[in-house]
């Protein structure tokens, strides 16, 4: 039998696509492109998004179902019914030399019989094939979100990053924004530590107050004087 090359074509994907949807399993060949199991049979199990990746033939090959391009594949001819029953059955007579794995480029295929194969006998190739579409399948996690409160020299911060990139450059808020913020995380002693801070604040804002109040009855006392005097 020989090997087909030229892959499977866009009509040829397309009638198998509806093979598929009524429930069938067509049988495609492996073409030279596809290693040494070039030549061997196989069957369409499922078509994969292309967009993902240039291996999306899903082709089941012994007890294995493994991703193929479509370079690598080619409608398996079919066999007249009437041939089969006629072709006597043939037993392989090996001479003496020590018997080898019988996977070579140029052995005749006998029939279009796929035959169960052993995980040894799997060919390299395919086994990175499967490996590299489970990869592309793997969802790639999201970045980190944080977001960051912060109090320095008497100005309450917040900042937000994902990842290395940053959503929001830190920005000043009110201490009472704050504490509303702070408020809504349940940890103990971020809410009193806050609340101190804020206490703290405003008892110095107070006193300032106080003597900003003071200092302005003196200026307006003497303001008073000077008017008199006039």
């Amino acid at each position: 039998m020989a090997t087909r090359t030229a892959g499977l074509s866009t009509e040829e994907l397309e009638g198998i696509r509806d093979s598929l949807a009524a429930g069938r399993k067509p049988k495609v060949v492996f073409t030279e492109s596809a290693g040494q199991i070039a030549g061997q049979v196989g069957q369409v199990v499922a078509l994969t998004d292309p967009a993902v990746s240039e291996e999306w033939v899903v082709v089941r090959f012994g007890r294995d179902e493994l991703p193929f391009s479509p370079a690598d594949l080619g409608i398996a001819p079919r066999v007249p019914a009437g041939r089969r029953a006629a072709e006597p059955k043939v037993e392989a007579v090996e001479p003496a030399p020590p018997a080898e794995p019988e996977f070579k480029l140029d052995q005749p295929v006998p029939a279009p019989r796929p035959e169960p194969v052993t995980e040894s006998e799997v060919e390299a190739k395919p086994a990175r094939r499967a490996a590299k579409a489970a990869k592309v399948a793997k969802p790639k996690a999201a970045p980190g979100l944080t977001v960051t409160l912060a109090y320095a020299e008497g100005e309450w911060t917040v900042g937000a990053t994902q990842g290395s990139k940053a959503l929001a450059k830190p920005y000043v808020i009110k201490p009472a924004e704050a504490l509303k913020m702070v408020a809504l995380i349940d940890v103990p002693g971020v809410h009193e530590a806050v609340e101190q801070i804020v206490s703290a604040e405003r008892a110095e804002a107070e006193q300032q107050a106080e003597r900003l109040r003071s200092e302005l009855a003196e200026i307006e006392a003497r303001l008073a004087e000077l008017r008199d005097a006039g």
